[in-house]
């Protein structure tokens, strides 16, 4: 484990070092939360009936997502590692007294977490004192808040671990590219950062509840605003640990036998 921690702590302390991208991201994000909100402003303003979430809540929903986007995004990826697979260059990691899985693991994980501290702050700090209707609201009680953060760690780790399913299957197409339009398109559909999921007919709710997706994403933002009740979070934690269990299994049997098979160009 003293390994995995050293490769996690080099990496966490490597992405914190761009802090001009931060900025920019930061920037960028702002633009697509406002553009967001007042698109769901004006379709609230014609809807008919009462809505499955209020605009209260949504506008928090789209806060967290753009200020922890990069926990829950499946297109944020390590080029390095892409390289390594299509290069053959994937021998000199074989050659390390570890478990591949583990040290691609930590990295990404740090990776993630780096470019989210660096963003993730000043964000929620300036949402939080946004006029109405665009502030970002505070969560109904601090229980509801530790939930919040429970779930959204769990729901990282998820997402880790789709994540590391997109270089494993690299290994079979030999292409990035379609590796992540295929991940990234069907999982950020079903995870809630194009429509949130209560907004969806029924029919692709239940599909998306089947899918690990919306664990990283769309569960944690509405525990946070409360739309999800602490009986149903609690039994949403257990469902995040199941999953990350069964994701972490199969990514680990299917890396070692894509390991089986791997190819070394140029030797």
């Amino acid at each position: 484990m003293k390994m995995y921690a050293s490769v996690f702590k080099l990496r966490l302390y490597n992405g914190l070092q761009y802090r001009s991208a931060a900025l920019a991201g930061i920037a960028t994000q702002f633009f697509w939360g406002f553009i967001i909100i007042m698109v769901f402003e004006a379709f609230y303003g014609q809807l008919a009936g009462s809505a499955p979430i209020s605009l209260k809540q949504l506008i928090t929903y789209i806060w967290l997502q753009q200020s922890f986007l990069a926990f829950i995004m499946l297109w944020f990826r390590d080029n390095e590692l892409f390289q390594l697979i299509t290069t053959g260059n994937i021998a000199y990691e074989l050659c390390r007294p570890s478990d591949l899985y583990g040290f691609w693991y930590a990295k990404l994980l740090a990776q993630r977490l780096a470019s989210a501290m660096l963003r993730s702050l000043p964000i929620l700090i300036v949402a939080f004192f946004l006029p109405q209707p665009y502030r970002l609201s505070l969560p109904p009680d601090p229980s509801t808040l530790l939930l919040f953060v429970i779930t959204l760690i769990l729901g990282l780790f998820v997402l880790v671990s789709i994540s590391m399913l997109i270089y494993i299957s690299v290994f079979v197409t030999m292409s990035p590219v379609g590796s992540l339009l295929m991940f990234g398109v069907i999982g950020e559909f079903f995870a809630g950062m194009v429509i949130p999921i209560p907004l969806m007919p029924t029919w692709l709710q239940q599909i998306a509840n089947l899918l690990p997706f919306h664990l990283a994403a769309d569960f944690p933002f509405r525990v946070y605003s409360g739309h999800i009740p602490k009986e149903e979070a609690l039994t949403g934690i257990i469902t995040q640990l199941i999953w990350l269990a069964a994701l972490v299994g199969f990514g680990s049997i299917a890396m070692r036998r894509a390991l089986r098979r791997v190819v070394v160009q140029g030797g």
